[in-house]
């Protein structure tokens, strides 16, 4: 147990490959702190990500629902993997499964499965072009709540055709925000009205860091 902006969190403890790993203590305060009655993630592949959410879930007691949205077959930026990628995190789950859901469907799929104005944190992590980033997350927004925070990973890569640091740059502009530009980049956006306090603290102090 570590100390991470004034929460106590755990390290997460399923660490598959990943290049999200120097955000894990992060999430786990984000799902600490603003405790969100539902969670979904577009892109899960190993699962680091979704699972050191859910394990911050479980371990605050919160009454959140989850949902890694998947079809683990891979893409041109996360490569093509093979049908174990998909097992590892089917057993995964198995420790989360009164809460945690994997929909094993397109992202357009999936959006059936979700009520409009239910979800309070949303993590947009699927192929990386800029057409597909800003698709994805504009294909979303009516499932998002008043209480929404959007993570959006990779926004400072600028090889191999990434296009998410072009559309955080224009939509981060829209909301309140701020980007961990270390482990590949990560953008927090504050969508809802009603974020808790302790995110919207961390804009102002973000900004004079830029300065």
């Amino acid at each position: 147990m570590v100390e991470f902006l004034q929460h106590n969190v755990s390290e997460p403890a399923y660490i598959p490959q990943t290049s999200w790993l120097e955000h894990g203590p992060f999430a786990t305060w984000l799902v600490k702190a603003s405790r969100p009655r539902r969670i979904v993630e577009l892109g899960t592949h190993n699962g680091y990500s979704y699972f050191a959410m859910c394990q911050a879930v479980k371990e605050a007691g919160l009454s959140t629902e989850c949902y890694a949205v998947d079809t683990w077959v891979g893409d041109e930026h996360a490569g093509t993997y093979s049908e174990d990628v998909f097992e590892r995190v089917r057993i995964e789950n198995r420790k989360y499964d009164n809460f945690s859901t994997l929909l094993r469907k397109t992202f357009d799929e999936a959006l059936n499965n979700i009520e409009d104005g239910s979800i309070d944190l949303l993590h947009v992590d699927g192929r990386h072009f800029y057409e597909d980033v800003k698709y994805d997350f504009e294909s979303w927004v009516s499932k998002l709540s008043n209480r929404a925070v959007v993570l959006f990973h990779d926004t400072v890569v600028k090889e191999r055709g990434f296009g998410v640091y072009k559309y955080w740059a224009e939509i981060s502009e829209k909301y309140p925000s701020f980007n961990f530009t270390h482990c590949h980049g990560l953008g927090v956006l504050l969508i809802g009205s009603d974020v808790a306090s302790e995110l919207r603290d961390l804009v102002p102090l973000s900004r004079a860091n830029d300065g």
